[in-house]
């Protein structure tokens, strides 16, 4: 039984999640609900009982000072939920933590539990991954989803993969089969820069986000982070003639496939995102003229957001992914993983100032959910009990 003490009833809530480990490169998915957080200043009203779902060998718990007294912070998932205010209100809740090391079932259960006590009507559930995409050009984001219903309504890509998953993909599942409406954005991330932090691919995966759910997000300081962090891996990568040579190659390619897609809707989506930030409101009018914040489905009764344009934050829906739920990916290694459709030949990552970092959870080149990642050594993807 789920009781929610001091939880007002929301309006048109939303739930946003993301984990950190195999779905969160460069930690840019769990960077991206902690900004949402900080700007509208969430207030934590659940945690999950960490012993029942983690590993302290692998996620260990940490020690601290508080005025002198020693205390433990135990690795967890915690819930919070924020109000945004404007002409169309609308509430988030925020699930952020580390992917589960056991009993993923009872997990997303539980996750269930508390969207169905607060109305949730749809789940977005953020991730990073690893691809052959240059660190000069967009972060490419896809939008995927398993409810066919819903990929046509939200002009979403339709996921057909099989093979090794994450949490991510265990959740979305689980929300499917529970009747309700879930979504993933994977932006993808440098394999020859995969150290966190990437405000680069936070910023994209926030744009997508406000897009997806038509709410103005407040970027603070990304912006200019982002900026800051590429002219930092320009100045690295100059300093390696081969590094700026296969960040060349990157390049071309990238501008290559998506050359048919430089269409104006990219240009329409973009001009959106600017009339809706100048304006400072929470969303834009929709061609229905009425409420943008959801629209009816009738052939299945369940309320559904709106379509958004075709166009990507990119632009494009080719280049570099490597998503665990979308199609097309770059697999890092061609001789482990079988390549995916739709993905473009990239010569080998030569060893440079940025080389991954295997050490982290969720750096390797070794993608979740996608075709091809073969899963890190001791990859939580096989514990789904």
């Amino acid at each position: 039984m789920i009781e929610l003490e001091g939880v007002p009833e929301l309006i048109d809530p939303v739930m946003v999640a993301a984990f950190e480990g195999w779905n969160d490169a460069g930690d840019a998915a769990s960077t991206a609900v902690a900004h949402l957080e900080r700007e509208w200043k969430g207030e934590v009203f659940a945690a999950l009982d960490a012993e029942d779902y983690y590993d302290f060998q692998v996620n260990r718990p940490t020690v601290y000072l508080d005025g002198g007294v020693r205390k433990i912070t135990w690795p967890t998932t915690r819930l919070s939920v924020v109000r945004v205010g404007g002409d169309k209100p609308r509430d988030l809740v925020l699930v952020r933590g580390i992917e589960p090391s056991m009993r993923w079932r009872s997990f997303c259960n539980e996750l269930l539990g508390f969207a169905h006590e607060l109305g949730v009507e749809m789940v977005v559930i953020l991730g990073a991954l690893l691809g052959d995409t240059p660190h000069t050009r967009p972060v490419p984001v896809s939008g995927v989803t398993s409810d066919p219903d819903l990929a046509r309504t939200m002009d979403l890509e339709e996921t057909r993969y099989e093979g090794p998953t994450g949490i991510v993909g265990i959740l979305q599942e689980a929300c499917t089969h529970a009747g309700v409406p879930a979504v993933s954005l994977w932006a993808a991330v440098p394999h020859y820069v995969s150290q966190p932090p990437n405000p680069k691919a936070t910023l994209a995966l926030l744009n997508r986000l406000e897009d997806l759910i038509d709410l103005r997000i407040p970027l603070g300081e990304l912006a200019e982070d982002a900026r800051a962090w590429q002219v930092g891996v320009d100045q690295l990568a100059s300093e390696d003639s081969e590094v700026a040579e296969y960040v060349q190659t990157l390049e071309e390619a990238r501008d290559t496939a998506e050359l048919p897609e430089a269409s104006g809707e990219a240009i329409a989506r973009e001009f959106e995102r600017y009339l809706r930030r100048r304006d400072g409101g929470p969303g834009h009018a929709t061609e229905t003229g009425g409420d943008s914040s959801y629209l009816r489905d009738t052939s299945s009764g369940r309320t559904r957001p709106p379509k958004p344009s075709k166009a990507e934050d990119t632009g494009a829906e080719g280049g570099s992914q490597d998503s665990p739920e979308a199609p097309g990916r770059l697999p890092q290694d061609a001789a482990e993983t079988p390549e995916a459709p739709g993905t473009t030949e990239a010569p080998e990552a030569p060893e440079g100032p940025e080389a991954p970092d295997a050490t982290r959870a969720g750096e390797t080149p070794d993608t979740p959910d996608s075709p091809g990642s073969p899963g890190s050594p001791g990859s939580p993807g096989s514990s789904e009990d």
